[in-house]
């Protein structure tokens, strides 16, 4: 039994494979804000939403997929807690079961899997309900395809063996095991049979009491012969109570998986009531092919910074398709850092298959998320701040492959302005050449500026009067430093200057 809720053909893998830059991501974009929204919480929801959203998906239908899916749970969001909170009753349930010296008894194995299985056969009976009951009020083809394998799996055929075996597995009449005797008069070739007939007639009990069949009992203080008993009997048991044991686990890591997938769409779920309550909109994204260069928004928004703040958090509209380059200028505290974070955490979550942080938004699929931001000094540093900026920006390089995006927040800054933006065009070059698109952060003019008139670079810019909205345009020449200054001393520098001397 598969799940299929987050792809179309296979299941999550059980391992892990976070990108090589997890940690990074995580700092520079700010994504424990929205981990902790999806999570409402639940470790575990925590853990599954940083797995699904660091794992991006690269295919287009995979994408759309996972959207319809998502679709689904807002609208019948009832049903899917449901089918999350079944799943997590089976795991519970199941963890609960004694199972004192299972692990080298058969007897206390199969005993143990018995029980289990009875708790996971009247759990895949309210699953098969809910399945007859809802089936037709879901849209996607993801649900769609686990409702039809619900069906055809759980019928009532399966259920009718089930109980079967469950019956003969009490051994209600005792164990019925052959063997055989080696040369040197040992047991050997144990085999569990099964009795000929569950219900004895009357004629056949009749004939066992006038034809008993060979027997002998053990004596009650015949300690050792009882033990040989009962090691023949284990022995005859290991085999079904290892199979047994194995269609437990196939069962639980089946409702496993299905609160595995099902628990990444609550998550985005308690994600969109967070916003839905704070008057934050979202919407799904369009995904476009690595290769057009898509970006194209309404109002996006950092969600991060959604999240934690309880003031209004204004949105950016961006008209950048066929751009590969991205250059951000401005003001100091105008909005582009937070403007950088708001891409890369919609390309998460488009790439996931979750809504985003937008009125609306188109923007290419890339095959990688990397970041190259500032850092603060570090007194443990055995080089130069600027040699580490080097050092992250080589690891980077090593990593890069074409259609990936590049987002950098003030690097290179670390040295004067010739020789950063120097390096910073080099790197911008290279890039681009690579078929990578990159968004840059700057205060840099000269590194700005060298790349007005070209046809790939889109330009943004934050306005002095701190609206935090980013404009359409060119750098300007001027760092803003009278604003600096007020910042800091309180004072018009003019004013200051024009004082005559005491």
């Amino acid at each position: 039994m598969k799940t299929y809720l987050l792809f179309a053909d296979h299941d999550l893998p059980e391992t892990p494979q976070p990108p090589w830059n997890a940690e990074a991501i995580v700092q520079d974009i700010e994504l424990t804000s929205l981990v902790t929204a999806m999570a409402a919480g639940d470790r575990f929801l925590a853990e599954v939403a940083s797995r699904v959203l660091l794992e991006p998906l690269t295919s287009i239908d995979e994408i759309r997929y996972r959207q319809e899916v998502l679709l689904d749970c807002q609208r019948q969001e009832a049903v899917a807690r449901e089918l999350y909170d079944l799943a997590v009753e089976a795991i519970t349930r199941e963890r609960k079961v004694y199972g004192w010296m299972s692990d080298r008894n058969p007897a206390a194995i199969l005993q143990r899997a018995i029980e289990v299985l009875e708790i996971f056969v009247s759990l895949l009976r309210t699953l098969r309900q809910i399945a007859e009951e809802h089936q037709g009020d879901f849209d996607s083809a993801g649900f769609a395809r686990f409702f039809q394998m619900t069906l055809h799996e759980l019928d009532d055929a399966y259920f009718a063996e089930i109980d079967r075996h469950l019956r003969r597995l009490r051994f209600r009449n005792g164990v019925l095991i052959s063997a055989g005797l080696d040369h040197g008069g040992k047991v050997t070739s144990l085999v569990l049979r099964r009795p000929q007939q569950d219900k004895q007639s009357f004629s056949d009990r009749l004939g066992a009491l006038t034809h008993p069949a060979p027997s002998f009992r053990i004596a009650d203080r015949d300690e050792a012969g009882a033990n040989a008993l009962t090691e023949m009997r284990g022995r005859g048991l290991n085999l079904v109570a290892d199979a047994l044991a194995r269609s437990t686990e196939h069962i639980l890591s089946f409702f496993a998986m299905m609160r595995t997938e099902l628990g990444f769409y609550l998550g985005c779920l308690n994600a969109q009531h967070t916003l839905e309550n704070k008057g934050h909109p979202f919407a799904f994204p369009d995904p476009a092919p690595a290769g057009q260069y898509a970006f194209r928004s309404d109002a996006l928004y950092d969600v991060s910074l959604a999240f934690v703040s309880d003031d209004p958090v204004t949105g950016n509209d961006v008209r950048a398709d066929g751009k590969p380059l991205i250059m951000v200028t401005g003001a100091n505290r105008g909005g582009k850092s937070t403007f950088l974070r708001s891409v890369g955490l919609a390309q998460l979550m488009m790439q996931a298959g979750m809504f985003v942080a937008a009125d609306s938004l188109s923007l290419s699929v890339t095959s990688g998320l990397f970041t190259h931001f500032k850092r603060e000094e570090d007194d443990s540093m055995t080089s130069g701040k600027f040699d580490e900026e080097l050092v992250r920006m080589r690891d980077v390089a090593l990593h890069l492959k074409p259609g990936g995006i590049m987002l950098f927040n003030e690097s290179f800054a670390a040295t004067n302005e010739r020789e950063g933006s120097e390096i910073g065009r080099q790197v911008i070059h290279a890039l681009l050449d690579n078929d990578i698109r990159v968004i840059f952060v700057t205060h840099q003019y000269d590194l700005a500026h060298s790349f007005t008139g070209s046809a790939d670079a889109y330009y943004l810019r934050a306005e002095r009067e701190r609206t935090f909205k980013l404009i359409e345009g060119e750098p300007l020449p001027t760092s803003y430093g009278d604003d600096l200054y007020q910042r800091i001393f309180g004072k018009d520098p003019h004013t200051v200057a024009a004082q005559p001397a005491s």
